[in-house]
């Protein structure tokens, strides 16, 4: 074997190890994370999708039923206790033309409420669906929320699919030791 060769052969298992080093150092530190208590930032979370739901003021319409849950967050060390709080829903069961003017309403009435919208355009579907992004200004919760149009599959429901997600935090429980 060449000396080229013999100093791939022994530069490849290098690179490796420095590239899987990399990775676990381009996670995040969990100390730098807010503590809060899971069980508040549910009930916060639940509020701002409550929010958003008002201000699509469709009354007759129907909406999704399950609550806010937490998730991980990846950017941080998966032992680290670091989580979201995630909640997605959707509202149905109206005619699109009401769905429409529900988003349409979002779009003038989040900022009154708090909320800059980031996005507001097509999403990166085929479809190109109308998609808002919004942050919360005064509170740490973000909002995804997208007008399905499926007028055209007989088989699928048009609806306003909303996802509210908070930043990423630490559980208070679980940084005092006590148990639930």
């Amino acid at each position: 074997m060449t000396r080229r060769g013999w100093a791939a052969l022994f530069a490849i298992p290098v690179l490796i190890f420095l590239a899987g080093c990399s990775q676990v150092s381009d996670k995040k530190d969990a100390d730098t994370v807010d503590v809060r208590d899971t069980g508040g930032m549910e009930k916060k979370t639940e509020e701002m999708s409550s929010g958003i739901l008002d201000i699509i003021a469709l009354k007759k319409a129907k909406v999704t039923e399950p609550g806010p849950d937490t998730l991980r967050c990846s950017a941080y060390p998966e032992d680290a206790g670091v989580h979201r709080m995630h909640h997605p829903w959707s509202v149905y069961d109206v005619p699109f033309e009401d769905l429409s003017r529900g988003f349409e309403r979002l779009r003038a009435e989040l900022p009154r409420h708090g909320w800059k919208i980031v996005k507001d355009g097509p999403d990166g579907s085929p479809a190109k669906t109308p998609q808002i992004v919004a942050n919360s200004t005064r509170d740490h919760f973000s909002a995804d929320i997208r007008l399905l149009d499926q007028r055209k599959h007989p088989d699928k429901t048009s609806l306003i699919e909303v996802t509210v997600v908070s930043d990423c935090f630490r559980d208070k429980k679980r940084e005092t030791g006590s148990s639930g």
